[in-house]
């Protein structure tokens, strides 16, 4: 028995087909989808709220969803879903030796390179990938109002309430929504179907779920490589979560600017 929870704990567990992989992805996708591109242009004219606020809360139920159907597959597998639980499940774990499978709090040093690339690749190689998508796909676009920076005019100074909205979008965002899902549910799974670049098809399916904010589901994908890469091979989905949580950081700084005046 000791042996059989040893091998549970670092995540040799059953892995799932590639119709069930697509099937949690869909489910979690289609809603966002429905929401964003759907139900938020039918409501923008007739409600009293910023269509930029509107979307903003779409996206926010959109990921607070994910967080739902990752509590219901955690139950389905587990039985439960105490803390302990999807620590394990989710690998919420310090980072393992790949060849030992020892903890190793030492490996979290990895985020040093890991931060850095993401960075050239978010603020160098970014905007390239979005136009080169923009221009192969030119029907493919998103109304101004997604875009978060639209935000940014006087008719918000003083809206201390966005912060509030801000915090709440980072919590599903960058921890319970999209990281529990793509990373705690999926990721450990897809193994089984796609081998040694189960990390690379997690971020493709990843950046294929931002179709609601296209055309940046390229450079989402190259963006969310090296995060991936780290928690695969390291099976600890901190790197990531610290890798995509800096997003988060950046986007309230701009918020708090647009509160107090500043932009």
């Amino acid at each position: 028995m000791t042996a059989n929870v040893s091998q549970k704990a670092v995540g040799t567990e059953e892995q799932y087909s590639l119709a069930k992989i697509l099937g949690i992805w869909a489910i979690v996708s289609l809603p966002m989808v429905l929401l964003t591109r759907v139900v938020v242009p039918a409501l923008a004219p007739h409600v009293r709220m910023h269509p930029g606020i509107l979307f903003w809360w779409s996206t926010i139920l959109g990921m607070a969803w994910q967080f739902a159907v990752s509590m219901w597959i955690v139950y389905r597998e587990e039985g439960d879903v105490r803390w302990a639980t999807i620590r394990r499940r989710f690998w919420l774990n310090t980072p393992r030796d790949p060849k030992t499978g020892e903890p190793r709090a030492k490996l979290f040093w990895w985020l040093v390179p890991g931060l850095l690339l993401t960075a050239v690749i978010q603020f160098g190689l970014g905007g390239y990938l979005d136009a080169a998508l923009a221009w192969v796909f030119s029907w493919f676009t998103t109304p101004p109002y997604s875009d978060i920076t639209q935000l940014a005019t006087p008719e918000f100074a003083g809206a201390w309430w966005l912060v509030g909205i801000a915090l709440v979008s980072s919590v599903f965002n960058y921890f319970l929504g999209e990281e529990f899902l793509f990373r705690g549910v999926l990721l450990p799974k897809m193994k089984g179907v796609f081998g040694k670049w189960d990390w690379v098809a997690n971020a493709v399916l990843f950046g294929l779920y931002h179709i609601h904010w296209a055309p940046r589901i390229l450079s989402n994908i190259v963006e969310t490589l090296p995060g991936n890469w780290l928690s695969r091979r390291f099976r600890s989905n901190w790197m990531e979560i610290v890798l995509h949580g800096v997003e988060g950081i950046l986007t309230f700084v701009a918020i708090l600017a647009v509160v107090l005046g500043l932009m």
